[in-house]
């Protein structure tokens, strides 16, 4: 198995791989053979160790320390990323996807063209940040030639690592050989009993055999029973040695940095040193070459802790404690205290607040939590436990993160400021993670505009109308802002009061100067209350752009959410699923279920306007099942949507109709105000397709409502459309030509107004309108429109058959992505910043684009990207 990952990365289709199994089984062995059989790729090395378990990234350290020259060829943003967690710098921005690409980046360019095999052993004990930035990389390895091998102890699976070898006992015939080879040949019954009890454990055989008395070998004595060792392989090893020697092997099991224990071991015992050294490795226990000391199992390190007593262990670390620094003084002076002390917090919090800074979130979790728990006074044990909650959760472990903050709400007492901060919380991960209803209850209950907005972002989601407009009333109250206008004017919009249009005018003016994601998803929202979707979407790309090269400290699934939408109203479906299927995947690492159900529910949108039956209604029902316990309406409503358009595309009209209406009622799932909103235009169409005039024109008066404040020529293009279609207004239909800015929707107003040309014998200008839309629709991946527009083609006369597709259709969405940057004019390193990519990868897709396209350039890609827009953008049926 291993020699099967090595040799496809070895030829560019890079893996990963997990060896799982007890102690002693061998997987160190086998991770060794592996990786001498790579030939020429590079080999790098880490391992998790016990005593450095809470030390933010020292494994990844000790892994990418010999190729940290290669440093500079990585996007700026991942190379200050991994800067910082390698302590080459102070503040890489904290983002921990930021951190996994820049990790995937560094391996890809140590690589080189001859490969990498990344070994790490011991996975159970290495710091979470190391682990986190690890298995990123790991999950994204199909077009790098990088093999990384996992050795894990026990049965826990390594999370989305699906490749799996359970390492267990040797064969009967091979356990033989291992106690013939190494100590003589037992009888066999005496064999038989050994591997039977040992589960033909090579260590277990190895230690316990060596224990056994040649008569016992022989048959001649029964066997001890239980047998010598146990779970404590090597404790009669650790018994045997030397006071001095003891010493030193516990000042090792707490301390990896060679030059400290030796230090450490003349301040205790002068003298003894070389000795004790030497003593350890007769021992067997241990080897020392060069700077480097290491356990020759990991069982001995454990083994050795064991057999100290806690007031040995105590003073180890408390002696340790005055000769490091740092991260690592900060955690010998928590192993040396007996009791709280405060001073001791304080060195845990500033290691987690350096941990924090470098992205490693789970790191700073653990440190703040023991803090916590050596903090005498009750508030600041609180405050602790409430940052170790929010590093939790932006380390991906919610189940941690709400256990600290419930700890911490119990601690905060009457202290209302503290509180209310505790509460915020608890509603953000409410929003995120479980029930969006409850989010609202929470943060309503607060008075500043920071908790305002979140309960006003809740209530958005949940699709709460009344919520929205007592919220945005309360926030009224407070000076005025960017912040202040959008929320109160959302709600005053909502409520019918005039003044709300005008304060969204003012917050979207102020747009220019905004600098983070979430002020731009702010302007998103300000955007669609108006019932404007075209500068929704210019809001939200603006957000994804400055989110993948900001750190966004683990937002980044959320704010993908909008920019997959905008994508998706924009036409650009290819694109639009290339988001929605990384904001998925990021999402799921990052625990947060509420944005899982919203990229699910615009995947299934995806396959309804590709005609893609299975994956819609699969898609549609996944993203249900977590949308409605949830009580998030907004994902909810679309996923309802996907359904109702699977319909419309398919020609089932009937069906969608009743699927629209059962969008804009009240009850589960339905009703949420803005998935009604964006829909109506759908809703009109299937209520004319199905007869329902009366419908349509409902519908139609509702539509011109919710959009009298739209001032932007797409909002009334779409309005002028429905005007056509429930009042079968062929000017109309011109009018939303002459406006539309969007070529998808125009393309869809085409082919209405060509359907009705045709059907009332105006078969030549059917066919130009006509013939724009399957153009704009065989671009966009629409084939059911595409269908339609080419049937209605052959029915208008013109027999030609379907144009041939574009060559781009050939593409993945992935590529199509990256061919669109290229056109843009972005370097292989900005686009592997924008996609959290390697460059290498980025151009290996470069690579498998220009052979598909039949090109040998950037140059001619882009061309062919520019040539692909034109006809649609400069159409002059636009």
């Amino acid at each position: 198995m291993l020699d099967g990952v090595i040799a496809r990365a070895r030829n560019g289709c890079g893996g990963a791989v997990v060896l799982r199994g007890e102690a002693g089984v061998g997987k160190t062995a086998l991770l060794d053979e592996a990786a001498a059989r790579g030939e020429a790729m590079r080999v790098l090395r880490t391992g998790g160790v016990e005593s450095e378990a809470d030390l933010a990234f020292a494994a990844l350290h000790r892994l990418l320390r010999p190729a940290a020259g290669l440093l500079d060829a990585l996007p700026g943003p991942q190379r200050d990323a991994v800067r910082a967690a390698l302590g080459h710098a102070s503040d890489g921005g904290g983002d921990r996807f930021l951190l996994g690409a820049g990790v995937l980046s560094l391996l890809a360019e140590a690589a080189g063209p001859e490969g990498l095999i990344c070994v790490v052993d011991d996975f159970q004990w290495t710091d979470r940040a190391s682990a986190d930035a690890l298995l990123f990389a790991a999950r994204r390895l199909d077009t790098e030639r990088i093999a990384m091998l996992f050795a894990v102890r026990g049965d826990a699976p390594v999370k989305d690592v699906p490749l799996t070898v359970d390492v267990r006992g040797l064969p009967e015939d091979a356990a033989v050989e291992l106690l013939g080879s190494r100590h003589g040949p037992p009888t066999v019954s005496v064999r038989r009993e050994i591997i039977t009890r040992t589960g033909a454990n090579p260590l277990a055989l190895n230690e316990i055999a060596a224990r056994l008395t040649p008569g016992q070998l022989a048959g001649r004595e029964p066997l001890p029973d239980p047998l010598p060792g146990g779970t404590r392989l090597f404790g009669d090893r650790v018994a045997g040695l030397s006071a001095p020697a003891r010493l030193v092997a516990l000042l090792a099991a707490v301390e990896t940095d060679l030059e400290v224990v030796l230090r450490a071991a003349k301040r205790l015992a002068p003298g003894s040193g070389s000795a004790a050294f030497a003593e350890l490795e007769e021992s067997g226990l241990a080897e020392v070459s060069g700077t480097g000391m290491r356990f020759r199992h990991p069982l001995m390190r454990s083994a050795i802790h064991e057999a100290a007593t806690p007031a040995e262990v105590r003073h180890a670390h408390a002696v340790l404690a005055e000769l490091t620094a740092g991260d690592r003084r900060a955690w010998h002076l928590a192993g040396a205290s007996l009791g709280q002390a405060e001073p001791v917090a304080v060195a845990l919090a500033e290691a987690a607040g350096r941990a924090r800074d470098r992205g490693g979130y789970g790191a700073a979790a653990t440190a703040l939590a023991r803090a916590a728990e050596l903090t005498p006074d009750p508030r600041a044990r609180a405050v602790r436990l409430k940052d170790a909650a929010v590093a939790a959760w932006l380390a991906g472990l919610p189940g941690q993160a709400e256990s600290m903050l419930a700890e911490a709400r119990e601690g905060a007492g009457g202290d209302i400021t503290l509180t209310m901060e505790i509460a915020r919380l608890r509603g953000r991960f409410e929003l995120n993670s479980g029930n969006a209803a409850e989010a609202v209850r929470i943060l309503a209950a607060g008075d500043s505009l920071e908790m305002l907005a979140d309960a006003v972002e809740a209530a958005s989601y949940v699709g709460d109308t009344a919520a929205l407009v007592e919220l945005g009333r309360r926030a009224a109250a407070h000076p005025e802002g960017f912040l202040r206008d959008t929320v109160a004017g959302i709600g005053s919009t909502l409520n019918g009061d005039a003044t709300g249009p005008a304060l969204l005018r003012r917050a979207l003016a102020r747009a220019d100067g905004l600098e983070d994601a979430v002020g731009y998803l702010w302007a998103t929202a300000a955007a669609s209350a108006l019932g404007e979707s075209d500068v929704a979407g210019e809001m939200a790309e603006r957000a994804g752009r400055v989110a993948r090269v900001s750190g966004t400290a683990g937002q980044l699934p959320v704010v993908l959410e909008f920019v997959a939408t905008a994508e998706r109203l924009a036409g650009r479906l290819a694109r639009s699923q290339a988001v929605s299927e990384e904001g998925l995947a990021l999402a799921r690492e990052a625990g947060y279920e509420n944005a899982v159900a919203a990229h699910l529910a615009n995947l299934a949108v995806l396959a309804a306007l590709r005609g893609q039956e299975e994956p819609c209604a699969r898609q549609a029902r996944e993203a249900l099942a977590i949308a409605l316990p949830h009580r998030v309406g907004l994902h909810a409503g679309v996923a309802a949507y996907a359904l109702a358009m699977l319909e419309l595309c398919l020609g089932r009209y009937a069906s969608a109709h009743d699927r629209f209406r059962a969008i804009a009622a009240a009850g589960p799932g339905a009703g949420h105000p803005t998935v009604v909103w964006r829909t109506m235009p759908d809703q009109v169409e299937a209520a004319v397709a199905a007869g329902d005039e009366a419908g349509a024109r409902a519908t139609l008066a509702a539509y011109e409502r919710s959009t009298e404040h739209a001032a932007t020529s797409e909002s009334r293009a779409l309005l002028a459309r429905c005007r056509g279609l429930a009042e079968s207004d062929e000017e109309a239909f011109d009018e939303a030509l002459r406006l539309h800015t969007n070529p998808f929707e125009a393309a869809r107003t085409a082919l209405l107004l060509g359907e009705r040309l045709r059907r009332t014998q105006r078969s030549g200008r059917a066919r130009a309108h006509l013939r724009m839309a399957r153009e704009v629709f065989e671009q966009a991946g629409a084939r059911p429109w595409a269908r339609r527009a080419q049937d209605e083609l052959r029915a208008a006369g013109e027999n030609g058959g379907a144009p041939p597709p574009s060559v781009l259709d050939a593409l993945t969405p992935q590529e199509l992505r990256i061919a669109d940057l290229v056109a843009d004019g972005a370097s292989s390193k900005e686009i592997a910043a924008r996609l959290f990519l390697s460059p290498r990868t980025v151009e290996y897709h470069l690579y498998k684009i220009y052979p598909k396209l039949g090109i040998g350039s950037r140059t001619d890609l882009a061309r062919l990207v520019v040539l692909r827009k034109a006809p649609v953008e400069g159409n002059d049926m636009l």
